[in-house]
């Protein structure tokens, strides 16, 4: 069995998008066997690497999936939130030695784009499932 972290940031919390992307993670980790041990929300995007090497650094989590949607706005402040969101991502998956799935849409995304990608949760819960089957 494959055991996951979840990281669900919140931003844009009025709008169910994460919430909903959350919902297809933990319907695809039953589907495929997977438990998801710890779930975590954050504030935001940029939150999350802090909380993904929480969970990464425990011993009953072999992945951990992030789930955020970048919607645009008036500025580049999502292109500077995507970009330091997967740069700390990826840092802490190779600092860990533990698999970090970057499920975060965005950035140059509408909200109705955000809607329609809503499953990307439970395809982020599959592909990190992969990822730790191959490594083993």
């Amino acid at each position: 069995m494959v055991n996951l972290g979840l990281v669900v940031a919140q931003f844009n919390k009025e709008r169910p998008i994460t919430h909903e992307m959350a919902d297809a993670a933990r319907e695809a980790a039953a589907a495929h066997g997977a438990e998801i041990v710890d779930e975590l929300a954050v504030p935001g995007a940029y939150d999350t690497p802090l909380a993904a090497d929480r969970l990464a650094r425990r011993d009953d989590v072999d992945a951990v999936v992030v789930l955020g949607a970048i919607i645009s706005g008036d500025t580049d402040h999502d292109t500077v939130i995507a970009d330091a969101a997967a740069q700390g991502l990826t840092d802490v998956s190779l600092k860990r030695d533990t698999p970090v799935l970057f499920g975060v849409n965005g950035p140059g995304m509408s909200a109705a784009e955000a809607e329609e990608r809503i499953p990307k949760g439970g395809e982020v819960v599959e592909a990190a499932i992969d990822l730790v089957e191959e490594l083993r």
